[in-house]
């Protein structure tokens, strides 16, 4: 309907009708200007200006969920003008306004089909964009993860640092102890385990660009003896653990894989030993999803096959793989300030970004970081870190205080 709309002059009236009537009723700091010179004001200050260049993109507005201007605008069939987080609440002002989701986050995801090619394929389209690419807005170390802000003030640097810091301390690792970082990325916890905590870490991951990164840091590091980065599935890593690390890892493995993902940790943790997970969740038990179209997004041009439970659903299926939950912790407003912080560096290195990667390339990214901060700060999704240990073992071998007042010391 909303296509046909758009042909002959009728449909540019349409078109300016539909938002002059939506004008009329929310007040955005938006102007829409038009292909044909006119243009629609959605405030008396418009902070930001979306251009439709011509009639045949005129088809994103209607409706403007949050997919449909999104990809809209990474595939140049819409420009914008405007600081960046203000462009996304923007969209969230149109969206929210004139597309009605059925339930909380519309419609529900289906459980996908997780296996060892198609989960590498997802992994490689989002990591191996280039490490030059994640090292002009990464911290140093090349976290790609929430960081652990204690007081909110801190740098980005700083707050990565406290969060593998806050990771190691929770798990109580010891010098020599083995530790397993299931999806290690560029090895920056493998290389806190190892220079100041003592362990001894086997890193795995499926991306081969953050492979050979990691590898050449620890060897840079002259930690070659302590740490070994593996490119391997986690459902092919045999041994024993004392401690073991998932950061960012479980939204890869779908929701009918979690069980058995949480219980093969459970085969590879000694007795006595403690793993914890760090990932993010969808606060949407029904569906799974974010609202107004920007799972949809997500799915298609970033994250392929990834699945966000709910922490709900995250601590059943703990439950079923054999681990016992010892601590839940909300690191939602967290992962909000990281991602403003990734999204104001990506617009700081945009030119040599440019440099790097194609035009459609940047623009997901852009969005993508931008958006998903207003997700977080919104309440569309949020991020937990849990402590576990092999359920039903001897409370002798729960190795851990009485008060979690250790985890801060």
């Amino acid at each position: 309907m909303f296509r046909e709309a758009l042909s002959g002059a009728s449909g540019e009236q349409r078109l300016t009708h539909f938002l002059q009537q939506l004008g009329s009723r929310v007040q955005l700091p938006l102007r829409v200007a038009l292909w044909n010179g006119g243009s629609v004001a959605f405030g008396p200050a418009p902070r930001v200006t979306i251009s439709v260049p011509r009639r045949e993109s005129a088809h994103y507005f209607l409706p403007p969920t949050l997919d449909n201007l999104a990809e809209g605008y990474i595939l140049g069939e819409l420009d914008v003008d405007g600081p960046i987080e203000d462009v996304i609440a923007a969209a969230y002002g149109l969206a929210r306004y004139s597309v009605q989701p059925a339930g909380r986050f519309g419609r529900v995801m289906r459980a996908l089909t997780h296996t060892r090619k198609r989960d590498a394929q997802a992994i490689a389209h989002h990591y191996d964009v280039s490490n030059d690419f994640y090292q002009l807005w990464l911290d140093p170390q090349m976290v790609y993860s929430c960081a652990y802000f204690a007081g909110g003030a801190e740098t980005l640097e700083q707050a990565q640092t406290a969060k593998l810091d806050h990771i190691l301390t929770k798990l109580m690792v010891q010098p020599n102890e083995r530790l397993l970082d299931i999806g290690c990325g560029w090895g920056g916890l493998a290389l806190r385990a190892a220079s100041h905590f003592g362990a001894r870490v086997t890193g795995i991951t499926l991306s081969q660009n953050q492979c050979d990164l990691a590898r050449k840091r620890v060897r840079a590091a002259g930690l070659a003896g302590r740490i070994e980065i593996r490119l391997q599935d986690y459902r092919d890593v045999d041994g024993q653990f004392d401690k073991i690390t998932s950061v960012g890892m479980f939204e890869h493995v779908g929701l009918k894989h979690l069980p058995t993902y949480f219980g093969r940790i459970n085969t590879l943790l000694t007795d006595g030993g403690l793993a914890l997970n760090h990932g993010i969740t969808s606060t949407d038990a029904a569906s799974g999803a974010t609202p107004y179209g920007a799972s949809d997004f997500i799915a298609k041009y970033v994250f392929p096959h990834g699945e966000l439970p709910h922490i709900g659903l995250a601590l059943q299926a703990m439950q079923q793989g054999g681990l016992e939950a010892l601590d839940v912790e909300s690191l939602r407003r967290h992962y909000a300030r990281t991602l403003s912080l990734w999204a104001a560096n990506y617009e700081a290195h945009s030119a040599a970004i440019r440099q790097l990667v194609n035009e459609t390339t940047y623009r997901i990214w852009r969005i993508y970081l931008a958006g998903c901060a207003h997700a977080f700060r919104e309440d569309w999704v949020s991020i937990y870190q849990v402590l576990a240990c092999k359920a039903g073992a001897d409370a002798r071998l729960n190795s851990t205080p009485w008060s979690r007042a250790y985890m801060y010391h």
